[in-house]
């Protein structure tokens, strides 16, 4: 990860060798060595830096060194999150040393006329997400107008976000805008595209993967919906043998939570992990789990740092993580010392892009699976599945089914609505849009009746006939 290059050989202000000295970095990593000397000379640069890689002094420094303690803002880092915005204002704030700039966050959850407050007695780098920056610049707290220093943190995360079109209307108002500097772990082609309205003749820096720690383990994922998630965990965590230790992952406390309570009530011997216990509590947690009092923990990222467990056999992201290398930190809990391992993600139709975005930043093998079978001697699930169709319907909800009844003998699209509005006993609004192809009738009907509309067609005729359906993916 790290270079043969030294941050004293680029003759940067003291104050900045001040700052990194104090923070003892004195090598800089690939992304910095190949993106910090074309940002000193003040070009526009996009550069490919996951988080981890060294990407914040990457554009810190140049814009550190370009700034002046005059309260007059002259730089704006926009980032897709507060964490990230608070994260990277603190790594600032330690690299400029002795500079002495005012640095500020500016995002939302936060009371807006103490932000307000503080920038008015004056600001030299705000780091903001995108809605509050704006909501702050049409008040008159931020003007724009006055920073010639642009960058754009975890860029594809701010288009998956929605973001652009927020930063496209802070980029037009940055009027005296001379530089601006673009980060991003992966590169879509709509990243690209919108890059070269507003950059002005970019480097692109494409740093190449560092060698990721990867313990030689199997990964795989299953398509399931939300609804379904515990019934995977369930069989998941039967097929465990007395021997093997397992983590599993979720994104908030309110999860860890409610997996912990879901599974108690199954029977499974599990603890949760979370930033709401105190520092006695957690380790009392971490004792038992390392001493094999329970085999099963559930946790959230930031709990699970520094847990290293060498009898860990299964990692299960029952969430997918938001921040890319997460899923490295977390799949890397199993296969240590040489023992084999498995990592499995529970993914839902919402998931997919980011599954696929891990992927494709780290070229790794992730397999797509059924849900696994249960252990042999075991005949029925610990946890029930549930009827869900949420991942085959619209974005209004409605799932639309195959009917096996000619168009001849199912009679007009009238007819079919009605046979389903008397069958379910339902308002008319569930029943949405009926049409004919081939030897087919299709009909739409919402999630909540979907189980309903296939009980009644396994109990009534329609047309005089037995029908079937089947769920359209």
């Amino acid at each position: 990860m790290f270079t043969k290059t030294r941050f004293d050989s680029w003759d940067l202000p003291a104050s900045l060798l001040k700052g990194l000295a104090d923070l003892e970095w004195t090598h800089a990593t690939q992304v910095q060595k190949d993106t910090i000397p074309l940002a000193r000379r003040g070009l526009d640069v996009i550069g490919q830096a996951r988080t981890g890689s060294g990407k914040t002094a990457a554009f810190g420094l140049p814009i550190l060194e370009r700034c002046q303690p005059t309260g007059t803002l002259q730089a704006l880092i926009l980032t897709p999150t507060r964490e990230l915005a608070n994260q990277v204002a603190q790594e600032l704030v330690a690299l400029q040393g002795t500079t002495g700039l005012s640095i500020q966050t500016v995002y939302g959850g936060t009371d807006l006329e103490k932000q307000a407050r503080s920038l008015g007695e004056g600001v030299d780098i705000i780091v903001g997400t995108p809605g509050r920056v704006m909501d702050m610049s049409e008040r008159g707290h931020i003007d724009l107008a006055a920073a010639p220093l642009f960058c754009l943190d975890e860029a594809d995360r701010m288009l998956d976000m929605g973001f652009f079109p927020d930063i496209m209307w802070v980029m037009e108002r940055m009027t005296s805008r001379t530089q601006t500097l673009l980060f991003s772990a992966t590169f879509p082609q709509e990243i690209i595209d919108t890059a070269n309205e507003f950059m002005n003749d970019p480097e692109f820096v494409l740093t190449n993967t560092e060698e990721l720690d990867i313990p030689p383990i199997d990964m795989y994922s299953v398509r399931i919906g939300r609804g379904n998630k515990l019934w995977v965990l369930g069989r998941l965590l039967a097929r465990m043998t007395g021997e093997d230790q397992t983590i599993i992952f979720c994104n908030t406390k309110r999860m860890v939570d409610l997996a912990v309570q879901r599974l108690n009530k199954h029977g499974f011997s599990v603890e949760g992990l979370h930033g709401d216990l105190n520092q006695n509590q957690r380790e009392k947690i971490l004792t038992r789990y390392k001493a094999g009092e329970f085999k099963t923990i559930v946790a959230t990222d930031v709990a699970a740092r520094g847990l290293d467990v060498d009898g860990i056999t299964l990692v299960v992201n029952y969430d997918l993580p938001v921040d890319l290398d997460s899923f490295i930190h977390r799949v890397g809990r199993t296969g240590r010392i040489g023992r084999t391992g498995e990592a499995w993600s529970l993914v839902s139709r919402d998931d997919a892009p980011q599954l696929s975005k891990i992927m494709v930043t780290y070229g790794l093998d992730i397999i797509e699976s059924e849900t696994p079978e249960l252990p042999e001697g075991m005949t029925s699930d610990i946890v029930k599945r549930q009827d869900d169709f949420g991942e085959t319907a619209d974005v209004f909800g409605f799932v639309t089914l195959e009917l096996t009844i000619e168009p001849s003998q199912a009679g007009s699209s009238r007819a079919v609505s009605q046979w389903f509005t008397d069958a379910l006993r339902c308002d008319a609004m569930a029943i949405g849009d009926v049409h004919f192809e081939g030897s087919s009738t299709f009909i739409s009907i919402h999630t909540s009746k979907v189980g309903l509309a296939m009980k009644a067609l396994e109990k009534r005729e329609m047309s005089g006939q037995r029908v079937a359906a089947t769920i359209v993916e």
